[in-house]
């Protein structure tokens, strides 16, 4: 299995609260992605492409193979600091 996922990778779990709470009130994710991401991926909005199992860290891993096509994750903390996951493709 591969998914395609877009990250907002930011340094506290209160912000990443806060952006997954404006995107779910209608902003844009990429749009907060470039404007918030600490993430060199937040250039093309914080997606990451396509990838497959054991690429990515554990729990971000964890957290993508849960959500559907479209969906949102809450906060994940890694050891990066706390990411909104949108999983935009699987295949």
């Amino acid at each position: 299995m591969e998914w395609k996922a877009s990250h907002i990778l930011v340094a506290s779990q209160d912000l990443a609260r806060r952006l997954r709470q404006e995107i779910k009130q209608g902003a844009r994710f990429e749009e907060m992605a470039r404007k918030h991401s600490t993430c060199p991926s937040k250039s093309s909005g914080g997606d990451l492409g396509w990838f497959g199992e054991g690429k990515m860290v554990k729990a971000f891993e964890d957290a993508v193979k849960k959500l559907g096509v479209g969906s949102i994750s809450d906060p994940v903390r890694t050891q990066f600091g706390y990411h909104i996951i949108k999983v935009t493709g699987k295949r």
